[in-house]
């Protein structure tokens, strides 16, 4: 498989159901979203647009996603915090395999600033995301236990240590198809990982 393989296989929309432990202060959060996840061709223009952002050719670029997201976690304070978004990916392969490159980001996971950051696809065929920022990095991995189950992991690290870990189990709920005119609607913080 390679990352746009990986990105086809992970269209539709997500419940995702996660666990953000915030290391300094030895507390966990829960929380819960919907991501909505659009591969997109090489020849989108969406695709070529964040290349040209980014100037990088984009005949280099062999697709991406478009992915929106919608989500609470525990702690937020009313009309204070916000956790819907949308960004484009474009992935730039190093080699004709695809399995490793880099990432071009209309946002950022850590910051939400335009970043080109690393990929891979590791020998378990998991998607590996690695990020530099001005102030921060980011390390994700992605991959599936099933065909209608995403697992996530990534950490953040700032100012010399690990700030935050988390963990998410995404369920698939619509495929790519049934999902195009779906209103992603905001979920619930939750009680506990797995809980459906």
């Amino acid at each position: 498989m390679n990352a746009l393989e990986f990105f086809q296989k992970s269209a539709g929309t997500w419940r995702s159901q996660r666990t953000t432990h915030h290391l300094a202060f030895r507390r966990a959060e829960k929380g819960g979203s919907e991501i909505y996840v659009n591969p997109l061709n090489a020849d989108d223009p969406k695709v070529i647009e964040i290349c040209q952002m980014h100037e990088v050719e984009p005949k280099t670029a062999i697709g991406g996603a478009y992915v929106k997201w919608d989500g609470t976690m525990a702690w937020d304070k009313e009309d204070d915090e916000n956790h819907s978004g949308e960004t484009v990916f474009a992935l730039v392969p190093d080699d004709a395999t695809g399995r490793q490159g880099k990432l071009l980001r209309e946002r950022g996971y850590a910051e939400v600033m335009p970043v080109i950051g690393r990929y891979e696809i590791d020998n378990e065929d998991a998607l590996v995301l690695i990020t530099e920022y001005p102030s921060m990095s980011s390390y994700e991995r992605f991959w599936f236990p099933a065909p209608n189950v995403r697992m996530r992991a990534s950490t953040v690290k700032r100012f010399g240590g690990f700030s935050t870990a988390t963990f998410c189990t995404e369920e698939l709920v619509n495929d790519a198809e049934a999902s195009d005119n779906v209103a992603i609607a905001p979920q619930p913080a939750i009680s506990t990982v797995f809980g459906w």
